[in-house]
């Protein structure tokens, strides 16, 4: 089957792909692109933070319990610590579960994807009892950030997502919000924005008090050097404050051209969930959640969403807590 029985519609300015088939995915559609967990909890996050003493047990009963954390409003969070396999599992019953709330009570889902390793741990989602009985049809799926390369690209969040997961589910096209890959950083972030705004309006995504998007779901991950979206240490980005959607051109990790929610954008949402794993990660983790003495605040840091938050993490991101 040639590429070409799947067409884009102008420059994907209208973010539709069209296909001959009457149901997404098109199976003859060939792109050729290349409960032993722990539990722990935060104490309250201020500016300088206490140490924090946390024991993880193996073979501990999973039970839930959030304490208030707040460097400015009060948020819930909590965190956990897993076995890789059982954070798949943990973090497929936390999605759907926030789905079910949400088509049930709005009508609608919006989550956001990251890039990384999470579309990986969301594959329990494709599994039973989840793939037959989650309202994909409701779902509104966006990109806390995303590289301006071409959708077919392997450096594409989007083709991530796409090739993980959003081919093997029904979510009908029109519902999956992704970057115009035409356009330069700049012209995607502002379109990007633009986009929002319009489903903002059409109430597809609530607003908070302040004014910004308020998302169901944000689902993160975070770099070895505690970045999380496209918001990287030290970089002015990470004061931006009245932008819903930003552009970076020298980004730290290539490649260098991307768009990015801001942290408003991010503290927003409903719900917040930062999945974290390798041990490469620990000293982030114990920067951002432990007893650090750095005094450099990570961008994973400044995470403090309006809602609640839960810290998803395996054994090696947390070896140094």
């Amino acid at each position: 089957m040639p590429y070409g029985m799947a067409y884009t519609h102008s420059t994907f300015l209208s973010n539709n792909l069209r296909f001959p088939l009457p149901s997404f995915p098109n199976p003859n559609l060939n792109l050729n692109l290349n409960h032993n967990h722990s539990l722990f909890f935060l104490r309250p996050l201020a500016f300088k933070p206490k140490p924090l003493s946390i024991t993880v047990k193996p073979n501990s009963t999973l039970s839930c319990y959030h304490l208030k954390a707040s460097m400015a409003d009060p948020q819930n969070v909590a965190v956990e610590v897993f076995e890789k396999e059982d954070l798949a599992v943990s973090l497929a019953k936390y999605v759907a579960d926030l789905s079910n709330q949400f088509t049930s009570q709005r009508g609608a889902f919006t989550v956001c994807l990251s890039g990384g390793s999470l579309i990986n741990y969301l594959r329990k989602l494709l599994e039973p009892p989840y793939v037959d009985s989650l309202e994909w049809a409701k779902w509104h799926v966006f990109w806390v950030d995303e590289r301006v390369v071409p959708k077919t690209h392997e450096d594409s969040n989007f083709k991530l997502a796409l090739d993980g997961l959003l081919s093997k589910v029904p979510i009908p096209w029109r519902n999956i919000h992704a970057i115009n890959d035409t356009l330069s950083a700049e012209g995607a972030a502002e379109d990007y924005e633009t986009r929002l705004r319009q489903l903002v309006k059409s109430n597809v995504i609530a607003s908070s008090a302040n004014g910004f998007p308020k998302f169901d779901l944000m689902l993160l991950g975070m770099g070895p050097d505690g970045h999380v979206a496209s918001l990287f240490p030290g970089h002015p980005l990470v004061e931006e404050n009245n932008k819903w959607v930003a552009f970076i051109k020298d980004s730290p990790k290539p490649p260098p051209e991307r768009i990015t929610f801001t942290f408003p954008v991010i503290n927003s949402s409903a719900y917040t969930a930062q999945v974290v794993t390798g041990s490469g990660k620990a000293d982030a983790i114990h920067s951002v959640l432990g007893a650090s003495q750095n005094p450099v605040k990570l961008p994973a840091a400044l995470v403090k969403p309006e809602g609640e938050m839960k810290w998803f993490l395996d054994k090696g991101a947390a070896s140094k807590l």
